[in-house]
């Protein structure tokens, strides 16, 4: 039986590889934007009719919260991590200009950038209210550490790009916990056609600091965003989706933490997660599959 370490290396190993082949096929899907081939609108044709299939109405979730109730589930137990977690955050300025550049590759659900770009982070923190069909989920998001990403969560939020969508991808082991979601087309792939730079804690380090291979804790309760990592162009891929991490998980500091979830929060993750992974996996489909009926700021 391989140990709880032996687990978790896997886990980050396998989510390492899934990054950066997501990275390259960005890159792939650029060059074939630019170049204007064929393949490349037929792979935008295929994931549209993806879009469809997997957020057209309220009838796939019906299904998704009555299987549920035939999957087998205990209660996810934390096990905490000897890590560090990161630094505490640097203070920033009364407010921070935000770009959110658009990428080659269309949304993968009708969707704008943020119209508001000046963000200001001494403000309160902003509430999320997500009603899935295992549970509430009640985000806190600190627009003083991520003002950024914080901007980009709720003018998706506020748009109605988040409703009606799946969560694609869990990881319930010993020492890595992540119920990752945000992608209407449930794939990994799929972004709101921008992306953006990370934030805390990847801004306290220099560009090309070792620190930022070494890993540290990315604790119960925390929000962040998944991204593909850094672009050939040295800008971030940030995007819609992000991790809800309910175990502490063993990562290097890139991605960003933009806040924390509530305690009913946590126990519906904890439902989810006692479930499993399909097929008894370590990394993959959440056995008791779990969407977002509507998320709603406030």
């Amino acid at each position: 039986m391989p140990s709880n370490e032996q687990r978790r290396a896997a886990a980050k190993r396998k989510l390492e590889r899934q990054l950066a082949r997501r990275a390259e096929q960005e890159k792939k899907r650029k060059r074939l934007t630019i170049a204007g081939s064929v393949l490349g609108v037929i792979v935008v044709a295929a994931a549209g009719v993806g879009v469809y299939f997997l957020t057209k109405g309220d009838d796939s979730s019906s299904a998704n919260a009555e299987s549920s109730s035939a999957v087998p589930t205990t209660t996810f137990v934390n096990t905490p991590l000897d890590l560090p977690a990161p630094p505490p955050p640097a203070p920033k300025p009364a407010t921070v200009d935000c770009s959110y550049p658009a990428d080659a590759e269309p949304p993968a659900k009708p969707v704008t950038a943020p119209a508001v770009t000046s963000v200001a982070t001494g403000g309160p923190e902003v509430k999320l209210s997500i009603d899935s069909t295992q549970g509430p989920i009640g985000l806190s998001l600190n627009s003083a550490q991520a003002p950024c990403s914080v901007n980009s969560l709720v003018s998706l939020a506020q748009q109605g790009y988040f409703d009606k969508t799946s969560c694609h991808r869990i990881v319930a082991s010993p020492g890595f916990g992540i119920l990752q979601c945000g992608d209407p087309t449930a794939t990994g792939s799929g972004g709101p056609g921008y992306s953006f730079d990370n934030e805390y804690p990847t801004d306290l380090y220099p560009n090309g600091d070792p620190a930022l291979s070494q890993p540290v804790n990315y604790k119960r309760g925390v929000i962040a965003m998944a991204n593909a990592g850094i672009s050939p162009e040295g800008k971030g891929t940030n995007g819609s989706q992000f991790f809800l991490v309910f175990g502490d998980t063993e990562l290097p500091p890139k991605y960003t933490i933009l806040g924390t979830i509530d305690e009913a929060g946590l126990a519906t993750l904890d439902k989810v997660a006692g479930a499993g992974v399909e097929g008894g996996a370590q990394d993959g489909g959440p056995a008791m599959p779990i969407s977002f009926n509507t998320v709603k700021v406030g």
